[in-house]
């Protein structure tokens, strides 16, 4: 049986572009904006499964209420913990650790941002929280609320690409992809 997967990035944050991870942003008004039109012709879903940071959530909240849809909130669905480099832009590291930032824009995979998660527990904790959804919800059709890193993680692994390839996936605020989950676990894009 197939999971039907639909994959809604979070909006724009307050606090802008960077490296959130597990900073706890709220979304602007373009944020909510860019969620609600991206959702307007989509849809129904059996259930909502959101991160739990507010900038997945606080909208997720929002459409599971207009919808008459449950809510789970998911941990394993947060966003990359980036460590030292968390608050931080790609242009502020690249005047004090551009060596370091272009380890891991080549291969995320082989370089952890200082006191970060590696990038093999972060695909570890998403796959598995996958895995559980498609082995509690198969022959349902879930909105996934969630991250940048997530959802290239996942597409990526649907589109069979090269480890290091991950970050080449372009994945835009308000994003709304869709994907199959099969048993046994492998995913797909529609």
């Amino acid at each position: 049986m197939t999971l039907q997967l639909d994959l809604l990035r979070h909006g724009e944050t307050e606090l802008g572009g960077g490296f959130r991870g597990s900073l706890d942003d709220a979304l602007t008004a373009s944020g909510w904006a860019q969620m609600r039109a991206a959702v307007a012709d989509a849809g129904p879903w059996d259930l909502i499964v959101s991160s739990p940071l507010q900038r997945c959530a606080a909208f997720a909240r929002e459409l599971a209420k207009q919808q008459g849809v449950q809510l789970q909130l998911e941990n394993d669905l947060r966003e990359l913990h980036f460590g030292a480099w968390e608050g931080r832009s790609a242009a502020a590291l690249m005047d004090t650790q551009a060596e370091e930032l272009g380890l891991f824009w080549a291969d995320p995979y082989a370089f952890t941002p200082p006191e970060g998660e590696s990038m093999q527990q972060f695909a570890e904790r998403v796959l598995a929280a996958i895995e559980r959804l498609a082995a509690r919800f198969a022959g349902q059709r879930l909105l996934l609320v969630t991250h940048g890193g997530v959802m290239r993680l996942l597409l990526a692994q649907a589109r069979g690409l090269p480890r290091e390839q991950l970050l080449q996936v372009e994945v835009g605020h308000g994003a709304l992809f869709q994907l199959g989950v099969v048993t046994p676990f492998a995913l797909h894009e529609h």
